[in-house]
């Protein structure tokens, strides 16, 4: 009927139609450069806009500063809303490809000072001042695959799969879905030179995990922000929604996390266990500063159940994956490497996660407090 017909095309719109856009996308841009900046928003989303260049940019020092309406980013107030964007770090675009960018930047507001959601620059300052430390971090990032409708891909409308079990790292029809937005995102993330180290498929179903790093200092911070630019742009064109929230279907499901390991140049030396004990020590000391900073809503994952620690107490192990701190087994064989962090929920920014650990293990700065739920 005409009524269906209207409905299918309106629905279609969700998805791109790649094969038409190709033809455009192919076209001359006559030496012109596309920049995509990408910048944090205040309710810990990511936004972006782009931005036409002469010529094509290699050093993010030759990018103009920018700026934004920050009173419909939540960033700003409507009668001074400007906000400002500063290049941080440049990718290859995997969507434009050529010349193309994608630029990381940080906030600021017009009197000169960092933006209240711009965690990245007291990250940054805390990385420089502890350098000698040559801190590694590698994250896990876990997240849900949504239909349009808002429940996981692949369930019944409604309803729910068999029980957990065969999801985890499964292979076949009704064991995972949407693998190819998963694949999708790895090349992409490839191609932008993201430092992505694997994928998995997590234990509840529509539940995916990619993994960043090892990376050092403030770098992990701005690969894994781009990475999750990249997997919601990546979903957009396949009609699906992306979700990090760590608790997204209640009940006996898998919540998501943001497992953090952390290694320094102290716990990779011979004898580095008493460096990674001692560390774990200092992380339990500041327990409840970490979980003021480490995702809203993580309550609800971190019930002690579904390989988690209770919110409320801190403890640290080997090979205990119900542990706030995991000590791997063959780091504790050798004596050395490097913790696992299981607190983080998978919504926290990893400019804090990462900012935090160093405060703890290595001491603060003079004016700052990453511990802070909100400046």
């Amino acid at each position: 009927t005409p009524s269906t017909d209207r409905r299918t095309k309106a629905e279609s719109t969700t998805i791109s139609n790649t094969e038409n856009l190709m033809k455009y996308m192919k076209l001359d841009q006559k030496g012109a450069v596309l920049a995509e900046y990408i910048w944090i928003d205040g309710t810990n989303g990511v936004r972006t806009k782009t931005k036409t260049l002469s010529k094509p940019v290699k050093d993010v020092k030759d990018l103009p500063e920018w700026n934004f309406d920050g009173s419909s980013t939540g960033q700003a107030p409507g009668d001074n809303s400007d906000v400002y964007i500063r290049p941080c770090a440049i990718f290859p675009d995997p969507f434009r490809g050529g010349d193309n960018i994608l630029v990381m930047t940080e906030t600021w507001d017009p009197d000169g000072s960092p933006n209240k959601f711009n965690y990245r620059h007291e990250c940054e300052r805390l990385m420089e001042a502890n350098a000698k430390q040559e801190p590694w971090f590698g994250l896990e990032q876990e997240y849900t695959i949504l239909a349009p409708d808002g429940w996981p891909y692949g369930w019944p409308k409604g309803g729910y799969p068999a029980p957990q079990g065969p999801y985890y790292c499964g292979v076949g029809t009704g064991k995972v879905f949407c693998r190819d937005i998963v694949e999708a995102h790895y090349k992409a993330c490839l191609y932008a030179g993201i430092k992505i180290s694997g994928i998995n498929a997590e234990v509840m179903p529509s539940q995916w995990e990619f993994q960043v790093g090892p990376c050092e200092g403030i770098e992990l911070g701005d690969h894994l922000w781009v990475a999750r630019y990249l997997l919601y742009r990546v979903a957009e064109e396949f009609g699906a929604k992306i979700t990090i929230e760590p608790k997204p279907i209640k009940g006996d499901w898998n919540g998501t996390g943001l497992h953090t390991n952390v290694s320094t140049a102290e716990m990779r030396k011979d004898g580095g266990m008493k460096a990674i004990e001692d560390a774990c020590k200092k992380l339990g000391e500041r327990h409840e500063e970490h979980i003021l900073v480490y995702g809203e809503g993580n309550a609800e994952r971190m019930t002690g159940e579904h390989e988690t620690a209770s919110i409320d107490k801190f403890s640290y192990g080997v090979a205990d994956r119900g542990a706030s701190i995991r000590i791997p087994r063959q780091c504790a064989k050798e004596g050395k490497g490097y913790l696992e962090d299981r607190r983080p929920a998978s919504n926290a920014d990893p400019y804090r996660i990462t900012g935090i650990v160093m405060e703890t293990i290595f001491g603060g700065m003079e004016g700052l407090d990453l511990s802070k739920a909100d400046k």
